[in-house]
């Protein structure tokens, strides 16, 4: 069952969020301001979900990118905002706090 779930967010395994990152992958965040200010990934970018189309210029489409918020709703959400952009190497991280920990 948290498999299924796993696969409809999006989410890789944690195997691949580590190595991803050790290798450059860019981690979004989009949460609002004030939860990121907070407390979040040091280095992460921070575009809420609400004005990530407005701000699509301000991501590297070269990179992964790695998505996360509070609990992996907005996260899933950005993923397919980005894919439907032309980003092609997009991962739902999940929460911040589950991406921060390979960090």
């Amino acid at each position: 069952m948290i498999s299924t779930i796993k696969e409809i967010f999006g989410i890789k395994p944690k195997e691949d969020l580590a190595t991803l990152i050790k290798e450059g992958a860019i981690i979004l965040d989009v949460r609002t301001k004030g939860e990121y200010a907070s407390g979040h990934i040091k280095g992460s970018l921070n575009i809420s979900v609400d004005q990530l189309k407005a701000k699509l210029s301000k991501i590297d489409k070269n990179k992964t990118i790695i998505t996360c918020c509070a609990s992996g709703m907005r996260s899933s959400s950005a993923k397919s905002t980005l894919k439907n952009n032309g980003f092609e190497n997009v991962i739902n991280g999940g929460s911040w706090y589950n991406v921060a920990k390979y960090c």
